[in-house]
This record gives C-alpha cells, structure tokens and sequence, in this order.
C-alpha cells in the first residue's frame, strides 16, 4: 500500500536583493509557477538594498530547497535564507 500524505511544513524565505523596479514580482514568480500563495509577505527598502519576506504556514516539504535555489538566481539577489517550520502530514 502506498503513502497518500503529504509532508507540509511552514516556511519563510528572506530574499536581500538590490532594490529595483520588478523585483517583488520577480521574487513572488517562483511561488507561483507552483502554485504556491503565500500567506504574509513584508518587503522593506533599506538604502540600495530591499528585503523581502515571504512566509507560507503550509507548504509541500520538497519545494523549499527548490524555491530557495529559484530565489538565489534572481538577478540583483544577494543573499537567500530559508527557514522550515513544524512538518504537518496531511491525507491527500
């Protein structure tokens, strides 16, 4: 029999990136692309840097790393971090 779960866990993900014109729709596409909505998301200019939070209290386990890597190659990206949460086990 196989497992019909999935493994969530809450995530937030800080993106210090040079501020830009686009770059909040750049930051926020990775989400997207797999339909993913976050629940809060915070972004703050400070000087020539904006640094953007983006929290999610459920999403799939396998698609942190995937969306942290998506984060680090935007363009003007300086540094990502991303922090996992408690794991839930929902029945799919």
């Amino acid at each position: 029999m196989s497992d019909c779960s999935a493994a969530l866990t809450a995530a937030r993900f800080t993106v210090v990136a040079e501020a830009s014109p686009g770059l909040l729709s750049r930051v926020l596409e990775p989400f997207a692309k797999r339909d993913l909505t976050p629940d809060r998301v915070r972004s703050q200019r400070e000087g020539a840097l904006l640094r953007t939070e983006v929290a999610l209290d459920a999403m799939p386990v396998e698609m942190l790393h995937l969306v942290a890597g998506n984060l680090g190659q935007i363009i003007g990206v300086i540094r990502v971090e991303a922090m996992e949460g408690r794991h839930i086990r929902l029945a799919a």
